[in-house]
C-alpha cells in the first residue's frame, strides 16, 4: 500500500512516502511555527519524487499545536480530494505506541507540551490535557515517550514510580503509515480525520452573545 504521511501536530514537519510499511521519500524538519507554508511544498516534493499516485493520505489529529492539526488536516483534505484518495487520521500517541510492540506489563504514556504548564496525556484509557502538579501516579509499570517525557519520568520517578524512559520524541512516519493502514482494513477502531481538541477553547462568547453588525450610513 502507497500512503502519503503528513504530521504536523507538534514542534516538527514531516511530509513521506511510504510504500509498503517502507519509508521511499521523506521531507522532514523542526520547527514550531510556519507549517501552514512549509508543509504544501514539502508534499509536492514528496509526491513529485514519489511518482505514483498514494493509495490514501496518512494525517496526524493531536493532541498537539492547534494551528499546526489544522493546516496538516486542511492540506491532507484538499490533496485528497485532487487524488479522489481516503484520508485517515491517526493520533500522536497511537503512531509513537506502534514503536513499542514489546513492553509487557509496562503501560505507554505519551507525553507532550500543551499550554504553559498543561500537558497532553495520551495512555491506553484516552487523552487528557492536565497541569503538571496534577499528574497522575501510575498504578504499575509505565514506559515514557514525547516531546515532555524527560520533565514527566524525572517528577514519576522522585515519587517512586517504575518508569522505562524512551528516546521517542515524535511520531514517525513509518509507524503513522502502519496504523493508519490498519485503520484503513477496519483492523483498529475508526477516528474521523478532524482536529483532536483535548482543551476547550480559550475564547468564548459575550454573555449576551455576539454584538450585531454595525449600521452603514446610508443603507
Amino acid at each position: 500500500m502507497r500512503i502519503l504521511v503528513l504530521d504536523s501536530a507538534l514542534a516538527r514537519r514531516t511530509a513521506a512516502f511510504v510504500i509498503d510499511g517502507t519509508v521511499a521519500v521523506l521531507r522532514d524538519e523542526a520547527g514550531r511555527q510556519g507549517h501552514e507554508s512549509v508543509l504544501p511544498v514539502m508534499a509536492r516534493d514528496v509526491l513529485r519524487e514519489a511518482g505514483p499516485v498514494p493509495d490514501l493520505i496518512a494525517a496526524t489529529v493531536g493532541p498537539g499545536s492547534f494551528t499546526g492539526i489544522r493546516a496538516g488536516l486542511a492540506l491532507a483534505h484538499g490533496i485528497a480530494v485532487g487524488l479522489g484518495v481516503p484520508v485517515i487520521g491517526v493520533t500522536v500517541g497511537e503512531a509513537i505506541a506502534d514503536a513499542f510492540p514489546f513492553l509487557g506489563e509496562r503501560e505507554l504514556w505519551v507525553v507532550t507540551d500543551s499550554r504553559r504548564g498543561h500537558i497532553f496525556l495520551e495512555r491506553s484509557s484516552g487523552v487528557v490535557s492536565l497541569a503538571l502538579e496534577a499528574l497522575p501516579t501510575p498504578g504499575g509499570k509505565v514506559a515514557i515517550a514525547g516531546g515532555a517525557s524527560l520533565l514527566v519520568a524525572a517528577r514519576l520517578a522522585a515519587r517512586g514510580a517504575n518508569v522505562m524512559l524512551t528516546d521517542a520524541r515524535y511520531p514517525l512516519p513509518r509507524h503513522v503509515a502502519l496504523v493508519a493502514a490498519r485503520r484503513h482494513a477496519g483492523a483498529v477502531p475508526a477516528l474521523e480525520a478532524q482536529p483532536l481538541y483535548v482543551d476547550p477553547p480559550e475564547a468564548s462568547l459575550p454573555a449576551g452573545g455576539p454584538r450585531p453588525p454595525p449600521e452603514v450610513a446610508g443603507l
